[in-house]
């Protein structure tokens, strides 16, 4: 990486202080200095193999794959999510009410932390675009999504693919994916936007105004949507199988209204008894294979993540006349159902949710990503209710009743423990955390902190999720026991008494007495030592961070502590033990002793 910034530090010097001025120096100058590492490298080949160094050729050839290699990593992974990301900031700027004047403005103050935010909602775009791409491969027919690489096939290679395959290839994916990609975007966000300005002129704008004194909200709050809520949703195999039914609802409508059925799902009794047919098809699908790939950008890598098993290959199908017109039609019908899908979901779950939060807050304005976390949650929990309902409706009005009164129990139990959980532990771990960290390094000694209970529970479901990860990678401890104990009995047998007793009075318990001596100590105990007002106010901000560095250097001693006693009776064992008997253990001497005392017993 060093040669390279030197490379084009050296080559284009007139350039460095545009490059700098654009705030984009590191990322412009590393695309730039591996193009002029390629060039270098193609031209000294060329000149390798007309003086026939054959040795130099090939090493220059090795040399000239790494560099290519390395920018398309470097193009796919890095720049392709930034470009969705600022894409889709850019169209969804009147759904904030910002412009372009307040991004620009956010990124000459915080330049990394904005191009880094831009990357990330770009990755996860893509991410969630790949995984509704798989979903749609398990319901179509093999072979109608031939514009996408399917990498369900064993015999696909990314890398060997990046080798073999010439530049201008690669570009012109690139383009085409940028393409697809911002399409769906002004679809599903940019139009919908529009459209909800023109019918409800009062839903937009969403509020997402955070406090001033809180940097670390967007961030916090972000990451909690992203983290969170997304996960808790499309990780639950009732949202995927909903999906996956509504995806083949609406693909057997259009089949049946476009007579597209056999292009779609498949037909394998017309495909057996129409030959010909088959014979056809086949040649349409050595055309097809032909035909230049579009869409082979990040969602392709991000596919190979998400392997689940989809079909593989190609089925025939029946073509019926207009065959063009049909498609087209079903492109449209396609969009329209996109941007319908799409009006629903910016819509529905907000007006729940701040229908409902209203009841709590009154007139108040809450951050738009806890309405319409809230509003998911109802929605899902609803169409949950109304699928088991219509699941029980066939086993009678008692069994109903029986059922009604287990769930209620249950939904009771679940909700103690959520708010303990999820409320009551996050909400003390981010005070803590604030107290700990975010105070002491934002907040002069001259003013006087201000604490916001959202932004600290927000912070303290994140600290809680990636305390509990690291708990149950790390060794086995009471903690890891009990949290794998409540993970194995789920909701449905969820044990109050347990979770209660366990696991969340513990860790309450832990949280208050962090919290608690330190202030007692600092407002009761200080004070009475007569010292200043300023050493009073040291101690109060400063305590918090004291005593967690205090604990850390404890926790380091003693295992440093505990090291050295195993290291010691390693060296024990090492140099007296032989096997596992001691070796200045006399054994025979005690064996005469032993003899005689056993014969007198038997006598």
């Amino acid at each position: 990486m060093r040669s390279v910034h030197w490379l084009i530090q050296l080559c284009c010097p007139i350039a460095k202080s545009h490059v700098r001025a654009s705030h984009f120096e590191g990322l412009i100058t590393t695309i730039v200095g591996y193009v002029l590492l390629a060039i270098t490298l193609i031209v000294c080949h060329g000149l390798a193999a007309l003086v026939r160094f054959q040795r130099s050729r090939r090493l220059l050839g090795v040399c000239y794959i790494v560099v290519k290699v390395s920018l398309l990593v470097v193009v796919e992974i890095g720049v392709f999510p930034l470009i969705c990301g600022w894409w889709l900031d850019i169209c969804s700027l009147e759904m904030f009410d910002a412009s372009l004047k307040d991004r620009e403005l956010s990124f000459e103050s915080a330049p990394g932390t904005t191009m880094f935010l831009h990357w990330l909602v770009g990755m996860v775009y893509v991410f969630y675009f790949a995984s509704f791409i798989l979903l749609l491969r398990e319901v179509l027919r093999p072979g109608v999504l031939w514009f996408l690489r399917n990498l369900n096939d064993p015999d696909f290679n990314p890398v060997q693919e990046m080798i073999h395959l010439p530049i201008y290839r690669h570009l012109r994916r690139f383009i085409l994916s940028v393409v697809v990609f911002g399409s769906i975007v002004l679809l599903m966000l940019w139009l919908p936007i529009r459209i909800i300005k023109h019918i409800f002129p009062s839903f937009l704008p969403y509020n997402v105004m955070l406090y001033s004194d809180a940097p670390v909200s967007e961030l916090s709050l972000e990451l909690l949507l992203l983290q969170v809520v997304l996960p808790a949703l499309l990780e639950q195999g009732h949202t995927r199988q909903w999906l996956k039914g509504l995806v083949r609802a609406w693909t057997v409508t259009a089949g049946y209204l476009l007579d597209l059925h056999s292009y779609l799902l498949g037909d394998q009794e017309d495909n057996e008894n129409n030959g010909n047919q088959q014979a056809n098809n086949n040649n349409q699908q050595a055309r097809n294979n032909a035909i230049p790939v579009v869409g082979e950008g990040l969602h392709a890598a991000h596919q190979a993540i998400l392997q689940q098993g989809g079909p593989v290959g190609f089925q025939p199908y029946h073509r019926p006349i207009k065959f063009p017109l049909r498609i087209v039609l079903l492109i449209l019908f396609m969009c329209v159902t996109l941007l319908l899908a799409s009006l629903v979901c910016l819509t529905l779950p907000v007006f729940t949710g701040r229908w409902l939060m209203s009841f709590w807050t009154g007139s108040a304005k809450i951050h738009e990503l806890y309405t319409a976390a809230c509003g998911l949650y109802v929605c899902w929990l609803s169409i949950r209710a109304i699928t088991v309902l219509l699941a029980w409706m066939p086993q009678g009005r008692r069994v109903i009743l029986l059922k009604v009164q287990e769930w209620t129990l249950m939904i009771l139990k679940t909700l103690i423990v959520a708010v303990l959980l999820a409320g009551v532990i996050p909400l003390l771990l981010g005070l803590l955390f604030e107290l700990v960290i975010v105070a002491p390094l934002r907040v002069p000694l001259d003013q006087t902190p201000l604490f916001y209970p959202w932004q600290d529970w927000a912070l303290g479901v994140l600290h809680a999720k990636i305390i509990a990860a690291i708990t149950l990678m790390g060794p086995q401890w009471w903690l890891k026991t009990v949290i794998e104990q409540v993970y194995a009995n789920g909701i449905r047998n969820i044990d109050l008494h347990f979770i209660i007793r366990k696991l969340a009075a513990p860790v309450i318990a832990v949280l208050l007495l962090s919290l608690c001596i330190p202030y007692v100590i600092a407002v009761g105990i200080v004070p009475l030592l007569g010292v200043t007002m300023e050493m009073q106010n040291l101690v109060q901000r400063r305590i918090y961070p004291f005593l967690l560095m205090v604990v850390v250097l404890m926790g380091i001693l003693f295992f440093q502590i505990r090291q050295f006693k195993r290291l010691y009776e390693h060296i024990k064992n090492d140099k007296y033990l032989v096997g596992q008997r001691l070796v200045n253990y006399e054994r025979k001497a005690g064996k005469p002793s032993t003899t005689t005392h056993s014969s007198s017993v038997q006598e």
